[in-house]
C-alpha cells in the first residue's frame, strides 16, 4: 500500500515530470521508499495533484538510473540492492579507501581532526534514538574528512567512484545491521587516535581498510554468507 508523498511540488520548479522525478528520488535516496517498496502511480499522482502521465515519465526515468524495477501485471517497485555489486564494490572501497587515508593523513590538521571526532560524538549520539539513515549521512562526512586531502587524484577518484556507487544503490548497512553502528564509532575512534599520533601508514592504511571490511562483513554475516576473504 502506498504511502503519501506529502510533497509541496506544486510549488517547485520544471517540468512536473520533473518535479515527480525530484521527489520521488529524495524519498528513494532517503531510505523512506526502500527496496521493493510499490510505486503506485495513481496513488503518487494523487498526492502530487499530477495527472499518472508525468509520474509515469518520471518513474521510467529513474527505472532507467536503476533504482526503480517494473514487472509486467505487478508494477514499478523500488529496486533492491544487488548483493554482488555491494560485494565489490565495499572489497573495492576497503583497499582503495585504505590508502587514501593512509596518504591523507600527514595532510590533516588539528580543525579537520576537531571536525571528524564532533561527526564521531555526533554518530554516538544517534545511538540513543538509532537512525539508519542519519548515522550513514555522518558517516559519509566523517570520512569525507579523513580521506578527502589524499594527494593521489587518481586513488581520489576511485574512492568519489565508490563511495557514489554505494550512494546509488541507496546502502546503509546500518539499516539492515545496526548494531554494526556501536563498532563502527570506536573504529573511528581508533583510526583518529593513529592520525593524531602520526602512526606509520601502513598502521592507517590496515585500520582503515579493516574497519571497511568489518562493515562488509557483518552484512555477509546478516545475510549468512561467509565473510569477505579481502
Amino acid at each position: 500500500m502506498s504511502t503519501p508523498v506529502n510533497s509541496s511540488a506544486e510549488n517547485g520548479t520544471g517540468s512536473k515530470s520533473e518535479q515527480a522525478y525530484q521527489v520521488l528520488h529524495a524519498k528513494i535516496s532517503s531510505g523512506d521508499y526502500g527496496p521493493g517498496y510499490r510505486l503506485v502511480l495513481s496513488s503518487i499522482a494523487s498526492d502530487l495533484g499530477f495527472s499518472v502521465v508525468p509520474v509515469r515519465e518520471a518513474i521510467r526515468r529513474l527505472e532507467a538510473e536503476g533504482l526503480v524495477t517494473f514487472e509486467r501485471n505487478v508494477g514499478a517497485a523500488v529496486a533492491g540492492i544487488d548483493p554482488d555489486l555491494y560485494l565489490h564494490t565495499m572489497q573495492t572501497l576497503s583497499i582503495i579507501e585504505g590508502a587514501a587515508t593512509a596518504l591523507a593523513a600527514p595532510a590533516i590538521g588539528t580543525d579537520e581532526l576537531a571536525q571528524a571526532r564532533e561527526l564521531n560524538r555526533q554518530m554516538r549520539e544517534v545511538l540513543n534514538a538509532f537512525d539508519p539513515v542519519r548515522f550513514t549521512q555522518l558517516n559519509t562526512e566523517f570520512h569525507a574528512l579523513l580521506y578527502g586531502r589524499c594527494p593521489n587524484p587518481h586513488i581520489l577518484d576511485l574512492v568519489h567512484r565508490g563511495w557514489g556507487r554505494l550512494g546509488r544503490m541507496r546502502t546503509s548497512t546500518f539499516r539492515y545491521v545496526p548494531g554494526r553502528a556501536h563498532a563502527s564509532v570506536e573504529e573511528h575512534e581508533n583510526l583518529l587516535n593513529l592520525i593524531e599520533a602520526g602512526a606509520p601508514a601502513s598502521d592507517v592504511e590496515a585500520a582503515a581498510r579493516a574497519h571497511r571490511t568489518n562493515t562488509l562483513n557483518a552484512f555477509l554475516a546478516q545475510n549468512g554468507q561467509p565473510p569477505s576473504p579481502i
